[in-house]
């Protein structure tokens, strides 16, 4: 049985509270329509084949963004196991919880237009090619990394796995321009695969590959995006200490892929003055 529920308590025999047994959707909703909703969709369904937890019946998961009312929304979907009893172990027939929730959002344009400053992490994602790509209620490891710093002019921290790979940002996909070439880093071994960044290689020539964060100090052009925020130009980027590596002054390099990106949510493609 499936229980959407805006306002719940959840038993503390839930698996999704006890062990993280689950995974989640955050969908940008404008006027009760869901940006990207086929993407998100793809990666829920994913999500619950891996882990084996029966997806949500589509009718049910179609009607609730337009429950969220006029404006700009962040939809959050959680789906879990159920309750589970005592153990590791699942239950043979679970009954899987989905819990919703909308909240008003709104966009910060100033980083579109100027740029962000970001930092290299000290915590490193452990590899686990299981559970790479889908969005997990396991986070612990983006929690960690977050607190590694309180600056508040340092907008994400990026990530590498323990085999010195780049992966991602704390909350957001990394693209980059090397040599003409947009480029993501692979993440079959570890990190989310955002919507965002599914639907833009979808249209785009984005080759994925498995590198050191040295390549971004020789990137022509250095985002980070994901689904609700879209796409942030890097500005700066420090090292853990919050020493300077690399500098970009932003321009028309920055702006092909943002435009892409910007189209698909809704958000303006060009700075108004």
């Amino acid at each position: 049985m499936i229980w959407p529920q805006a306002e719940a308590w959840v038993p503390i025999d839930d698996r999704g509270l006890a062990y993280g047994d689950g995974v989640f959707e955050t969908v940008l909703v404008r006027d009760e329509m869901p940006l990207l909703w086929p993407q998100h969709m793809q990666r829920l369904a994913e999500g619950c084949r891996r882990l084996g937890i029966p997806m949500p019946a589509s009718g049910t998961l179609d009607m609730l963004p337009a429950q969220t009312g006029p404006g700009l929304k962040v939809l959050k979907l959680i789906v879990t196991r159920g309750g589970g009893g005592r153990g590791y172990q699942t239950p043979a027939a679970p009954e899987p919880r989905l819990l919703w929730q909308a909240t008003d959002f709104t966009p910060q344009p100033r980083r579109w237009w100027d740029g962000v400053r970001v930092r290299h992490c000290r915590l490193q994602l452990g590899v686990q090619p299981l559970l790479a790509g889908i969005k997990h209620l396991n986070r612990l490891e983006n929690v960690m990394a977050r607190r590694e710093w309180d600056d508040a002019d340092v907008a994400e921290g990026l990530l590498c796995d323990s085999q010195g790979r780049l992966v991602e940002a704390t909350s957001m996909n990394l693209f980059w321009l090397r040599q003409g070439r947009l480029e993501t880093p692979q993440l079959n071994a570890c990190g989310v695969a955002g919507t965002l960044r599914a639907a833009l290689m979808q249209r785009l020539s984005i080759a994925e590959v498995s590198v050191g964060s040295q390549v971004l100090e020789d990137a022509e052009a250095v985002w980070l995006g994901n689904s609700v925020q879209g796409l942030w130009p890097v500005a700066r980027l420090d090292d853990a200490d919050g020493n300077p590596l690399r500098q970009w002054l932003l321009g028309d390099a920055h702006r092909g892929l943002q435009d892409e990106a910007h189209a698909l949510l809704g958000y303006p493609t060009a700075p108004t003055r």
